[in-house]
């Protein structure tokens, strides 16, 4: 199903300024972006498009309220730098399973300066050496990386608890 029809069922009737959820995951974007979402979603607070086969940021709506962005699962590679624009107000990020390879596409989010949680599961970057610690010192904003913290405690609240890894 396409992101824009799917936007409409996820609607169910109410008007987009009323929506504080909203979950697209599985649905098919064209072309990799994001479409039929725009700032009409002023209440949006968490905003869902895991697997949507999404490979740019770039038509993400202004989304001031959003707090929760969860983007497991697509192709996207960077851009990140919109996310600090468009969703100021960010405190979790879940970038698992995407195509992010290095420091410099992450530092994009030096910005996000609420951002408290961020994922990147499964990416490459995951793979350099000194990982963690490159990426606690260069997003000093954030508290858990993967889902634990600098001390290897794991983030309190959290609903992914199927993945032991």
């Amino acid at each position: 199903m396409e992101m824009k029809k799917r936007i409409n069922l996820e609607l169910r009737n109410r008007a987009p300024e009323e929506v504080t959820e909203l979950v697209l995951d599985n649905c098919l974007c064209v072309n990799g972006e994001i479409e039929g979402l725009n700032d009409t979603f002023k209440k949006l607070e968490f905003l869902s498009m895991a697997n949507v086969e999404l490979s740019s940021l770039a038509r993400l709506p202004s989304l001031n309220k959003l707090r929760k962005l969860e983007l497991s699962d697509n192709i996207i590679s960077g851009g990140l730098e919109v996310l600090a624009e468009k969703c100021p107000n960010l405190t979790y990020l879940n970038l698992s399973g995407n195509k992010i390879k290095d420091l410099s596409t992450v530092e994009a989010l030096q910005n996000l300066k609420n951002l408290k949680s961020l994922d990147l599961f499964n990416c490459e970057i995951t793979n350099l050496e000194d990982y963690r610690e490159s990426i606690f010192e260069l997003l000093q904003q954030i508290t858990y990386l993967d889902g634990f913290d600098q001390d290897d405690n794991e983030a309190p609240d959290s609903e992914e608890e199927d993945d032991e890894g």
